[in-house]
């Protein structure tokens, strides 16, 4: 029996299709990880003596994706409402009548479901974690490489005052660290499932399991999974935490992208994606696809934790609904986020940034940028009710005249000793950005 998926392409899907993640979580890989968790549970068995060390090596050689149709085993999931049924059986089959009987033993499906997908989230995981590194490094290379290059603060869609381009891309490494380091957390605390019918391991000792717990141990050593304190049928935290993190990662990448689109507009044009992608109709485009593709990802991944944290609301010791509503939106929520993570590495480390034009754009407003910092200084010199008025009548006459906030202030004598240059000049007035970009910075 062959096992391709020929349907699992990702043909809607250009954030994730072709990355490591889509790899990792296609309906083979998912396979596998039934199969691996079948494994080892056997041989977990083994190790304690409640199963002999042939039926081990048999179940374990028969476990190979490659060997099963997971077509097949897709359409009679139908009948009990999960794919482990319809594995268990063929896996029994495959491993041959004299060690047949010790595959699942004592097991439920969701604990074999349940331990998959946390195998697969590890998997998915190990390859959204370098990426982000990818994205760390990209990141504080271009916040060190323009710590002082000012350009508009925008709030509001509109110029507030001057910032640094710098700040803005240790901001952008700061939330890729904050996501970094939820994953690793997360990802670091996944557990295996083994509970039995009701979450008892009543099977396992009448199995002759005199220690149900020593063997969730040695389970979870066999698969390099964390050892659960008890078990979480409908004690959900697990899938919860991976949706937290996961959907803070697509965040706090979206953020990211965010800017970016914006920045790149061809009426601003202060950054553009190293390599755009093309149009159908228009051939002069360069589209920010990656970009695109990341605030796609930035916009779905809520509501596929949404579901997640609402199947945490599981009746009884086994739900009906909640569990099976959790694996797609897992699964999608797994792709996104490494889609994300590999685009948004290409997007930082191929990211040009056009200094003149955030330049350029600091003169906008023809000095008003730099009110803020011209209503503190003239206050020591002309009273603060003086200086509000005089900056007031200066803004209006700025906007309507075209001229220099500078130029307009020269003409009050009470002022010829003040550099209006200096105070007007918006890289001068960039506050602490360069010492908090610095401090950023220092953060590994």
């Amino acid at each position: 029996m062959t096992s391709a998926d020929p349907d699992d392409t990702g043909l809607l899907a250009p954030g994730w299709a072709g990355s490591p993640a889509a790899a990792a979580t296609s309906d083979t890989a998912c396979l596998q990880a039934l199969l691996d968790a079948e494994a080892a549970l056997t041989r977990a068995q083994a190790s304690l003596d409640l199963a002999p060390a042939g039926a081990a090596g048999a179940v374990t050689e028969a476990a190979v994706a490659d060997r099963f149709d997971v077509r097949s085993l897709a359409g009679r999931a139908r009948g009990g409402g999960n794919p482990v049924i319809p594995l268990v059986a063929d896996l029994t089959e495959a491993v041959g009548e004299e060690y047949g009987p010790y595959v699942h033993r004592g097991a439920t499906s969701q604990d074999i479901m349940d331990t998959a997908m946390m195998l697969v989230a590890v998997r998915a995981l190990d390859t959204v974690l370098p990426d982000l590194a990818r994205t760390e490094r990209a990141l504080a290379r271009l916040a060190a490489g323009h710590r002082d290059t000012a350009m508009p603060g925008r709030t509001l869609s509109q110029h507030a005052v001057p910032t640094t381009f710098g700040l803005k891309a240790a901001g952008w490494r700061s939330l890729t660290l904050d996501a970094r380091d939820r994953i690793k957390t997360v990802r670091e605390s996944l557990p295996v499932q083994l509970g039995g019918a009701a979450g008892t391991l009543a099977a396992f000792t009448a199995y002759g399991a005199q220690d149900p717990q020593a063997l969730v141990a040695a389970y979870a050593r066999e698969l390099g999974l964390k050892e659960p304190l008890l078990p979480w049928h409908t004690l959900r935290t697990p899938i919860a935490d991976l949706a937290g993190c996961l959907a803070f990662a697509a965040g706090a990448l979206g953020k990211v992208a965010a800017d970016v689109l914006v920045l790149g507009r061809t009426e601003i044009a202060e950054v553009a994606e190293g390599r755009g992608g093309g149009s159908s109709a228009m051939p002069h485009k360069a589209n920010p696809v990656r970009s695109t593709l990341i605030a796609a990802a930035a916009r779905r991944a809520p509501q596929s934790a949404a579901t997640l944290y609402g199947s945490m609301a599981a009746e009884d010791e086994r739900p009906a609904g909640a569990w099976q509503a959790e694996w797609e939106p897992l699964r999608d929520l797994l792709r996104l986020v490494g889609g994300a993570a590999r685009d948004a590495a290409e997007l930082t480390e191929g990211l040009r940034v056009n200094a003149e034009a955030m330049r350029e754009h600091l003169g906008l407003t023809h000095g008003l940028i730099v009110s803020e910092r011209l209503s503190a200084e003239l206050a020591a010199v002309l009273g603060r009710a003086r200086a509000k008025a005089l900056l007031t009548e200066a803004a209006r006459r700025t906007y309507t005249e075209g001229r220099p906030l500078a130029e307009l202030l020269a003409e009050e004598p009470e002022l010829k000793d003040v550099d209006l240059g200096e105070l007007t000049d918006p890289a001068r007035y960039t506050g602490a950005a360069a010492s908090l970009t610095d401090r950023a910075l220092e953060r590994r």
